[in-house]
């Protein structure tokens, strides 16, 4: 189910992915920015006793 998670908006990936354990990590640039666009799955580890789903934004502006 994984591989058909990616590029999907996050909160349809929540919704296929049910009530399963899920840790959502959000990848960010290294310098201070907004997202922009959707987040978007980008990456699923399915693991025994949780699902991790790393997430970023279709772009990014730097801000400061």
């Amino acid at each position: 189910m994984s591989a058909e998670l990616i590029f999907t908006p996050e909160h349809e990936a929540r919704l296929k992915l049910g009530d399963a354990p899920l840790r959502l990590r959000v990848l960010r640039p290294p310098y201070p920015a907004i997202g922009r666009g959707v987040l978007r799955v980008l990456r699923v580890r399915e693991g025994q006793s949780e699902c991790e789903v790393i997430v970023g934004y279709d772009g990014y502006e730097r801000i400061g």
